[in-house]
């Protein structure tokens, strides 16, 4: 009696650490499932408005179209028979199904449920499926690094390459049971499988930079972000899915171990993170006079790849995550100098040994300017006072020297020509640099300047 009330108490323990393990891989693959939400959001903030719906699809068909490569032919490459062929690549395998044992558990009547439970339970301590569901959101997640640095350039079609071929046999080598792992390495969230093998693939891409980024010289024109808010949401989104990138590597949660573990991992990632932002924001001020808001979500995203998940002491967890974050900042002028167009700073943030290119402008209090023999223009508004740069205009705003100049329209500021005023042509210096306005005449190498009184 004791042997049988045994046997079921182990058979029930085992059972309920199967099912929190599935729950586990599960709950937080929905987590980093949400992650594409937030680099959808901080990629369409970054991008110019008129790419934002363009930007969006991208994310959108990223993602499908990882879920389908990985389904039909990346995960078998990754994780079948990997040690057949010298711990190279994987088995290609066209479909990857649930196990047998798991199917036949599904389909048993009522009487053969309980056999066929144990021996599932014998076989496995986790459902297959909710594995290959984990693994096919970090793989989305890889992509979605590429499609960040390559945003306003190309099309998702990258993705059908690092999805099914590429990111497959890198991740057989480690995680598949590789030459890597024979070797001892290790790599617990994908530090180095996910984030490098993003980040090396932006890299090659960003080559090609956008029309009129790079202008002759070293001369870089800003292309500054069209809704910044956004961008922080997807950064804080970001950071929210991955406590479901970092916790879910421990890969169980079907004891105390398994739960201390995984506690660790959760506060050493927000750790980390907060040391990444909070260095970025202090060298930005320290360095550029500012503090530079995507240096900062850099800087925190920095940190979180950078931060050691299973370290035990959450001290070194802040310096580490600190030194990412440190790294983006530092590294701002290396991609601008080599004329690598990085648009959302994955590059620096994921192998996080180069630069953002934004924040660059910023150096020495600087104001951006535009490419080399061109002139920004900006249209100065007086509200129908008197320009003060034109002396040939009198203390009533109209021309003092008859008919020499286009004379003011006759409107009075009550009871005039509603909804209609004069807009007044002008050019601004900010330190060395002149701006003028489209409707102007005037010399930048002399104090000239001719305005002219346009309808507006």
């Amino acid at each position: 009696m004791a042997f049988v009330l045994t046997a079921g108490t182990a058979q029930a323990a085992t059972e309920t650490a199967y099912i929190l393990n599935t729950f586990s891989f599960l709950a937080h693959g929905f987590l980093v499932m949400f992650m594409a939400a937030g680099f959808a959001m901080l990629e369409a903030g970054l991008v110019r408005s008129r790419n934002t719906a363009a930007i969006c699809l991208k994310n959108m068909g990223l993602y499908s179209i990882a879920g389908l490569t990985f389904y039909l032919i990346g995960y078998s490459l990754m994780y079948m028979d990997v040690g057949a062929s010298g711990g190279w690549i994987g088995a290609l395998d066209v479909f990857y199904n649930p196990s047998a044992a798991e199917l036949a558990l599904i389909n048993a009547d009522e009487k053969a449920r309980a056999a066929a439970a144990a021996a599932l339970l014998e076989d496995s301590s986790y459902a297959s499926m909710s594995d290959w569901f984990f693994q096919m959101v970090f793989v989305a997640a890889a992509a979605s690094i590429v499609s960040g640095t390559l945003a306003e350039r190309i099309w998702p079609f990258f993705v059908t390459a690092l999805t099914a071929v590429v990111y497959p046999v890198q991740g057989s080598w480690a995680w598949g049971g590789g030459w890597l792992a024979e070797m001892g390495f290790s790599d617990f969230a994908g530090s180095t499988l996910v984030h490098s093998t993003g980040g090396w693939a932006a890299l090659a891409g960003a080559i090609g930079a956008r029309r009129g980024k790079y202008g002759p010289g070293r001369r870089v024109n800003p292309m500054p972000g069209a809704n910044l808010p956004l961008a922080t949401l997807g950064a804080f989104v970001l950071w929210f899915g991955w406590f479901g990138f970092n916790g879910g590597s421990q890969l169980a949660l079907g004891s105390a171990l398994d739960a201390s573990a995984m506690a660790i991992v959760y506060v050493n990632a927000n750790l980390a993170a907060a040391a990444g932002a909070v260095v970025a924001m202090l060298l930005t001020q320290a360095l550029y006079k500012k503090m530079d808001l995507t240096l900062c979500l850099n800087g925190a995203i920095g940190g979180l790849v950078a931060a050691g998940p299973d370290l035990q002491h959450h001290g070194i967890a802040m310096i580490v995550g600190g030194v990412g974050g440190a790294l983006v900042v530092f590294s701002v002028p290396l991609l601008d100098r080599r004329r690598i167009d990085d648009v959302v700073g994955a590059i620096p943030a994921h192998l996080r040994d180069l630069g953002n290119p934004r924040g660059r402008h910023l150096r020495r209090g600087r104001v951006p300017g535009p490419a080399r023999g061109r002139r920004r223009r900006r249209r100065l508004r007086f509200r129908g006072q008197p320009d003060p740069l034109d002396r040939s205009q009198g203390r009533d705003g109209r021309s003092g020297r008859g008919g020499a100049g286009r004379p003011r329209p006759d409107r009075a500021r009550a009871g005039g020509v509603s909804g209609v005023r004069p807009r007044i042509a002008a050019r601004l210096t900010l330190g060395r640099r002149t701006f003028c306005s489209s409707n102007i005449r005037c010399d930048p190498g002399t104090n000239r300047i001719t305005p002219q009184i346009v309808e507006g």
